[in-house]
């Protein structure tokens, strides 16, 4: 929409992701993540931690599933959302104002971790895998996923791939 603030924010977690579902069965998550930037000290010659940023951050749907299942607190992570203003009054009627942000992309930074990535069946549901395999498989649609891939001098003349196409 026009208008909202997207922002990116690397940060670590927190806490585990809080996963619940809304009455009407919509999964949601959410987990905050510190984003402490690092300060170089010209008097001591020295690095040092700065003020840190924490943020409560809401991801949906099957992102929010996939996110309470991988996610742990710790782990650093790289958020892409839109940021979101709330006021409100506590219990002693003080207003108070907070940030949060509603999550489009979540994932792990690999810049200290390795990761493994499991790709979830279109639409994020828990179906059957497509008659056709994915993953640029062409072998004809009237074969079955069953069937055994063709041999390797065969595959590379058919241009079969078990590779992902990038």
């Amino acid at each position: 929409m026009s208008g909202e603030t997207i922002i990116t924010i690397v940060g670590n977690l927190v806490d585990d992701p809080e996963l619940r579902f809304t009455p009407a069965g919509a999964a949601v998550a959410k987990f905050r993540i510190a984003s402490t930037p690092r300060i170089f000290d010209k008097t001591t010659n020295e690095w040092k931690d700065g003020d840190g940023l924490f943020l409560t951050c809401s991801v949906w749907r099957q992102a929010a599933e996939n996110a309470a299942e991988t996610l742990t607190r710790g782990m650093r992570v790289i958020v892409q959302g839109r940021l979101k203003q709330r006021t409100y009054e506590d219990r002693e009627q003080v207003k108070r104002t907070v940030y949060e942000i509603d999550v489009e992309e979540v994932g792990v930074s690999l810049a200290r971790a390795s990761a493994k990535v499991t790709k979830n069946p279109a639409g994020g549901r828990q179906a059957a895998p497509p008659a056709s395999g994915g993953w640029g498989d062409a072998r004809p649609a009237s074969s079955t996923a069953a069937a055994p891939p063709p041999a390797a001098p065969a595959a590379a003349a058919a241009g079969y791939s078990d590779e992902p196409p990038f």
